[in-house]
């Protein structure tokens, strides 16, 4: 009996040792974490090296808006019968030329400081060879247009295998050569009275345009600059 008395009095005092630290260990004064939202790290981006990052871009001549609206109701026509990708009217200045954000920003400030407007003329609807050739609008090689042109190339230093062609571009499409045809008497159907058309040029506009999506989803209008008479 005695040493049953013992072992219940023993397994009493172990249990009041376990309970008092037990009651230690919680009331300790832990350091806590703070989970304010607003005192997260934030993030940074380098943007020294996202803009020293290269991508393609071109150059393009904004048509006015009247010639615009024009143009691109011919296009969605093509586009309701042919298919191919939406894009905005435009005479390509410089073609796909790699560079960063900062640089082709800073050609296209130089390069439009000597600009002033200018005047382009329709010569016919055409069809070329491949996608971003498909039908277009040919215009004629007036002095002032290539002048502007070879500008714009030595500002940005931008060189082609071919010479330089004015168009402007209507549909963006592979295509068949009788399917070409039918797009080209499609747009003189719609609008027969394009050769000869006359319009100023008053803004160039910098895009960002990766050749290879054809889905032209990744194009977008970096920048515009609207040129001013003397």
């Amino acid at each position: 009996m005695r040493i049953q008395n013992m072992r219940i009095a023993v397994c009493v005092i172990l249990v009041s040792i376990i309970y008092i630290l037990l009651t230690q260990l919680v009331n300790l004064n832990l350091p806590t974490l703070n989970l304010n939202p607003n005192q997260f790290p934030q993030i940074s981006f380098n943007s020294i090296s996202i803009m020293a990052s290269e991508a393609v871009y071109s150059v393009w001549a904004i048509p006015p808006e009247d010639v615009d609206v024009r143009c691109a109701n011919l296009m969605t026509a093509l586009r309701s019968d042919f298919g191919g990708p939406h894009f905005q009217p435009h005479i390509t200045l410089v073609g796909a030329i790699k560079l960063t954000a900062d640089d082709a920003l800073a050609k296209l400030r130089s390069a439009c400081q000597a600009l002033r407007p200018f005047n382009v003329t329709v010569d016919r609807v055409a069809t070329g060879t491949f996608f971003y050739q498909c039908v277009y609008l040919l215009l004629r090689p007036d002095s002032h247009l290539l002048e502007t042109g070879a500008h714009c190339w030595t500002h940005f230093g931008y060189a082609s295998s071919t010479p330089y062609m004015p168009h402007l571009s209507l549909l963006y499409a592979d295509l068949s050569d009788e399917e070409k045809q039918k797009a080209q008497e499609r747009v003189n159907a719609i609008d027969n009275a394009l050769a000869g058309l006359t319009f100023q040029i008053t803004r160039i506009a910098l895009y960002k345009t990766d050749t290879e999506d054809k889905t032209l989803k990744s194009w977008e209008k970096i920048a515009e600059c609207t040129l001013t008479p003397n």
